[in-house]
């Protein structure tokens, strides 16, 4: 927890700051002088929050790559892949898996027959 601290407070002094300066930049590029008038003589709110924008991004790209937890299980991974093959890609990945399984030991070869003979009377 305190590593994450220590990243935010270093990105904070020494990286944030310099959205002013990206601000500044893409007003000088639309040929504007001030983002809006709710603060008259300030630039408005957003002149105001340009670094917060920036510390913004960083705190959800650095919660979404580093802190959060992601439960994935073999099985969701295998049907996300799955989904997305044609349904000869499918019976394929299905005839590879039985293989291997039979050249593991884990089932018989009257399996892979089965298995072989099922498909075969599908298409």
């Amino acid at each position: 927890m305190q590593f994450h601290i220590l990243v935010f407070a270093t990105f904070a002094s020494l990286i944030a700051p310099f959205g002013g300066f990206f601000a500044s930049g893409l007003k000088r590029t639309f040929k504007v002088k001030d983002f809006g008038e709710s603060i008259p003589g300030h630039g408005g709110i957003t002149d105001r929050m340009d670094c917060q924008f920036i510390m913004g991004f960083f705190a959800f790209m650095y919660y979404q790559s580093f802190i959060a937890v992601y439960k994935a299980s073999v099985g969701g991974v295998i049907e996300m892949a799955v989904q997305g093959l044609s349904r000869e890609e499918q019976v394929e990945v299905v005839r590879g898996l039985a293989k291997y399984l039979v050249g593991q030991g884990m089932v018989e070869d009257k399996m892979l027959d089965c298995l072989t003979g099922v498909m075969a009377r599908r298409k």
